[in-house]
């Protein structure tokens, strides 16, 4: 059985569940997350997509990005992919949300309404080859001006989280 996506309306609130692959060809608004994972020295920890992944391969972007499944809380899905993708745990905090949408040159569109979480580790990750081909550490200030530098290497929904989470670490202290 394909994965399903939560359909929201731009409050939030659940309207139905859909197909992911389905909800990505007709660009219909559904609910994501996108984990940020910064160790001890304030660096984010980015993962790049297996070479397989029918969207976005071999691009860098957030540790960990997905849909939750339903009935699952924000922080429960974003625990559940973390250990998918990166093989570890962290305690998570949600520190914002916003809708984007993103369209690929293959025909699908991201749009979603994305809960951003923060987490912390010194943990090395246990990378699952079906969804991470690498990851890397990289400072902030670093990460911003290689996304200036070389922006063709970046997911396009990372590029738009990135700035909004910059911004959001301007203005508070984590």
């Amino acid at each position: 059985m394909e994965e399903q996506v939560i359909l929201v309306n731009e409050k939030d609130e659940p309207i139905g569940l859909m197909n992911k692959l389905e909800a990505h060809e007709k660009a219909v608004l559904h609910r994501a997350f996108s984990v940020f994972i910064l160790n001890k020295d304030k660096e984010i920890m980015l993962q790049q997509r297996a070479s397989h992944k029918y969207h976005s391969p071999m691009l860098w972007t957030n540790t960990c990005c997905s849909h939750q499944r339903s009935g699952e809380t924000n922080v429960q899905a974003g625990k559940r992919r973390l250990f998918e993708e990166m093989g570890f745990t962290a305690e998570l905090k949600e520190l914002f949300h916003f809708i984007y949408k993103a369209p690929f040159d293959n025909g699908l569109t991201e749009h979603e309404l994305d809960h951003v979480m923060i987490g912390y580790s010194d943990e090395e990750p246990a990378i699952n080859g079906e969804e991470v081909a690498n990851w890397k550490y990289m400072s902030i200030e670093a990460v911003r001006q290689d996304m200036k530098d070389n922006p063709g290497i970046y997911t396009v929904w990372f590029k738009i989280i990135f700035d909004k989470f910059y911004h959001y670490l301007e203005e508070h202290t984590i």
